[in-house]
């Protein structure tokens, strides 16, 4: 309901007639050097000065990032004179991502994984997973998204998304390729980091999905419901309403919609619970990813009945997200399949070797 949650002016903000530096020369600025300062006092403590010799480029990454913040107030207004527009779809991707990062740390360094991994992981999916719920977007709604009428326009707003605009299925698809790469490449076996990270990774949905309610997208069909929610008419949700013909311009807001939202949100957190707790009964690697991922699919696919967002695909009433996760689900019964009978085999053997004789 709030895509933009504040606005951080580019100059200053006056308070009772005194201008207080909040930009460029002022708070981010004064933010980016004392961060840099506690990261460099760390390396000189820990005796890891010579390390930065090694690395020019994250060095040099973050030189630029101060000379970007000190001339933002010159080039910044000519793209947004009101200030920076902080997303409140975009800030809950960010405390999603770095909290399910941190979990998984934590969770990796009880069984013995270096936590640096699960950085490398997490950069290593990061930009395939973002890319491919994009792409999923763009192919199921490319009106939405190809709104220009140059190749450069299509490409600006392709990567333009402030205003959501990702679809999670695509995210996870893509983001699973990178994955399996990432294992191969470090010889990490996948199936026991997915159970790792599969706790972070459905923190990561929920927090996601309450972005979505920010956002105003994803939203449910009409309820009556005393727990139903409404969308003023500054959303996007308003917006699409008047643009199917579902209201007139005139009404001030949306009709009370299932939270449909909330219900995914709060879906995420649990099943990342569900997960984190039976982590330590779990009989065979990749047992906790199977069985989230399975009670996901289940979930969503009921989820999306409540949903009026998205419209019926190859000719049925099911959605695409209906389709994924049946597809999804059709996958993960036969893994978790794969994963108990060898669990059994495992379990046979040591007994067969336990037996005198």
């Amino acid at each position: 309901m709030l895509q933009v949650l504040f606005r951080i002016p580019w100059d200053h903000l006056t308070i009772r007639g005194v201008e207080i530096p909040t930009f460029g020369l002022g708070i981010v600025l004064f933010v980016w050097a004392l961060l840099g300062a506690a990261i460099f006092g760390r390396m000189v403590w820990q005796g890891r000065v010579t390390d930065l010799l090694r690395d020019p480029l994250a060095v040099g990454i973050w030189g630029a990032a101060g000379v970007a913040i000190w001339m933002a107030p010159t080039i910044g207004p000519k793209f947004a004179p009101e200030g920076i527009p902080f997303f409140g779809y975009g800030l809950m991707l960010f405390i999603g991502f770095t909290t399910a990062v941190f979990l998984a740390t934590r969770r990796a360094a009880e069984q013995g994984l270096p936590p640096e991994k699960i950085w490398d992981l997490a950069v290593a999916i990061f930009i395939p997973g973002l890319i491919g719920a994009r792409l999923f977007f763009a192919v199921q709604y490319p009106g939405k998204v190809f709104t220009g009428r140059t190749l450069l326009e299509n490409v600006l707003s392709f990567v333009n998304l402030s205003q959501g605009g990702i679809v999670l299925f695509g995210g996870l698809l893509m983001g699973t390729v990178a994955y399996f790469v990432f294992c191969y490449w470090n010889r990490i076996d996948p199936l026991r980091l997915a159970d790792i990270i599969t706790p972070s990774i459905f923190v990561g949905v929920g927090f996601g999905r309450i972005g979505c309610l920010l956002n105003g997208c994803c939203y449910g069909d009409v309820c009556h419901l005393p727990f139903g929610i409404q969308f003023p008419g500054s959303s996007v949700t308003y917006s699409e309403f008047v643009y199917r013909g579902v209201i007139s311009p005139v009404e001030l807001a949306t009709p009370w919609l299932q939270p449909t939202q909330i219900y995914s949100a709060i879906d995420g957190f649990v099943i990342a619970l569900a997960a984190y707790l039976y982590y330590p009964y779990r009989t065979r690697h990749g047992a906790v990813f199977g069985l989230a991922v399975l009670t996901y699919s289940i979930t969503r696919y009921l989820i999306e009945l409540l949903r009026s967002d998205e419209e019926g695909q190859f000719s049925t009433s099911l959605t695409i997200s209906q389709w994924v996760s049946l597809g999804v689900g059709i996958c993960v019964c036969a893994l978790l399949v794969y994963v108990f009978l060898c669990a059994q085999k495992l379990q046979r053997k040591r007994l067969t070797e336990s037996v005198p004789g």
